[in-house]
């Protein structure tokens, strides 16, 4: 088909300006073990307007934004932030907020969060294990059955899951999936394939199957750069097409994760990466991963898309 020139809706991204202090992580004296790295760079505001910027040269028509670990205690102030900038710059058109989930008074706040018109989707990171090995003693949150009161409310409140965990907890993920048939799962970050020797992405691709098995589970291909590494489409395209072929385009979505992955990589580099490794793909599959799944997921205006493969059922 060629290279996508669609309408684009990042799936996940970032807004924050660390200088209001509400991300204790992005305080200035801060410095948390970080996937990447060094995240020093990070520590400056991003908003709307560079989003825009950094997606120069691309359709870019809506996004959605990911919670950012604001303060713990006021994930209602975030989201009042949230619609704030929606309302001054129309992004983002969509929102993930935050609860802890094994909170007892976790129901409250879902009430409270839910009658925002921007939010969709909750995150609580059930934290992970160091490694394979170590899952099997040490799991996530996930089996916590606190943890899984709380989650059991989000139906109530008609709020998506999003899951951010390591590949090797995604037998408690299709645990999870199965024992909530009804709850939408979306996995962050493409279950986290950070270590990409043989063995490792053998494993990571066989837990990627068995969670895509779940239909009420999709996949935010985002996320997948590599510490001290520049994100190119030879290191990510088998990532990519895997999630691709596992999930079915249709249950995947594109993200940039900025402004974190700017640490890995340009907007251009990334989301470009994107557009070139589905270049042969359909003209249905790529307005899917690019922009369908994101407006069907998060209950977008369709109307945002324009004329598109699937503007008679969307």
């Amino acid at each position: 088909m060629g290279r996508y020139t669609g309408p684009v809706i990042d799936a996940h991204h970032h807004f924050w300006e660390p200088h209001l202090g509400r991300q204790p992580w992005l305080r200035p004296e801060a410095q948390i073990p970080f996937r990447y790295g060094s995240y020093e760079a990070i520590k400056r505001s991003y908003l709307p307007p560079d989003l825009r910027r950094d997606a120069a040269g691309l359709n870019l028509v809506g996004s959605v934004y990911m919670e950012t670990e604001w303060e713990l205690d006021d994930p209602i102030g975030e989201m009042r932030y949230v619609a704030d900038l929606a309302d001054r710059y129309r992004l983002p058109n969509a929102a993930v907020a935050h609860a802890v989930l094994r909170d007892p008074r976790v129901e409250e706040v879902l009430e409270q969060l839910a009658g925002w018109p921007l939010v969709r989707s909750v995150r609580n990171k059930p934290g992970q294990a160091p490694s394979p090995e170590a899952a099997a003693t040490s799991p996530s949150l996930l089996l916590d059955p606190d943890w899984r009161r709380g989650y059991a409310l989000l139906a109530r409140y008609d709020l998506h899951f999003e899951l951010q965990v390591a590949w090797w907890h995604f037998p408690e993920a299709v645990d999870l999936a199965t024992r909530y048939p009804d709850q939408v799962i979306i996995v962050n970050h493409a279950g986290l394939p950070a270590d990409r020797s043989e063995a490792m992405l053998q494993a990571w691709e066989a837990n990627v199957r068995r969670v895509a098995e779940m239909p009420n589970v999709l996949m935010k291909v985002s996320g997948i750069g590599l510490p001290g590494e520049a994100w190119t489409v030879a290191r990510n395209r088998r990532i990519v097409e895997t999630l691709a072929d596992a999930f079915g385009v249709d249950r995947i979505m594109f993200a940039s994760n900025f402004p974190v992955d700017s640490l890995c990589g340009s907007y251009a580099d990334i989301m470009g990466g994107f557009l070139e490794i589905s270049r042969e793909w359909s003209a249905m599959e790529q307005f899917d991963a690019f922009a369908g799944t994101v407006i069907r997921t998060y209950r977008l205006d369709p109307a945002l898309a324009g004329e598109s493969p699937r503007a008679n059922i969307l």
